[in-house]
């Protein structure tokens, strides 16, 4: 059997989904599609940072610490976090990432953003940092032990972490705070 050769090659520009290419961490080409997800013109992206798209430099730093963490290897890696519209807006969106240099997981990846239906309301501004990256990996479905191993710490802590947000927040259990985060 002869291997598959596509008849003609589609240029990022030519796919219809959110997409860029990014060396460390910096936008160095991105398709129609993602530009118009973040209300900004391709050429206006090219050689700016990811920081630029995100809410705050916190969320910046701390997406940048999970990826460096689970990004190695050549691997893929996915996750949905907040981010920000030239307008300002926050949006939630599901990002997929694979690294092109096992060694340096940054020096060559390409991402596809796709835009979610949560709303990004700031409903949630009166949690930490720490506490909104627990609540989002809880909504994924994630349990306390994958948790603790994408953050760093460990299950005992998630697992507080986790109690600590229900009794905060007035809810019985874990479905209660997730129905919250999804819907608010």
């Amino acid at each position: 059997m002869e291997p598959y050769v596509p008849a003609r090659h589609f240029p990022l520009e030519a796919l219809p989904v959110p997409l860029v290419f990014a060396t460390y961490r910096i936008i160095r080409d991105a398709n129609t599609a993602f530009g118009a997800l973040f209300g900004y013109e391709v050429e206006e992206l090219r050689g700016q940072s990811f920081s630029m798209l995100y809410p705050s430099v916190a969320d910046f730093v701390m997406v940048g610490d999970l990826w460096q963490a689970n990004f190695s290897g050549g691997r893929s890696y996915t996750d949905e976090r907040i981010m920000r519209r030239r307008d300002g807006t926050r949006f939630w969106c599901h990002v997929r990432g694979r690294s092109m240099v096992g060694a340096d997981p940054f020096s060559e990846a390409i991402y596809c953003f796709d835009a979610m239906a949560r709303p990004a309301h700031h409903g949630r501004s009166g949690l930490t940092d720490r506490q909104r990256q627990i609540v989002t990996l809880v909504a994924q479905g994630k349990t306390n032990g994958a948790i603790a191993a994408e953050l760093g710490l460990s299950p005992r802590t998630v697992e507080t972490h986790r109690y600590r947000l229900i009794r905060q927040l007035g809810f019985k259990n874990t479905a209660e705070l997730v129905t919250w985060f999804t819907s608010t």
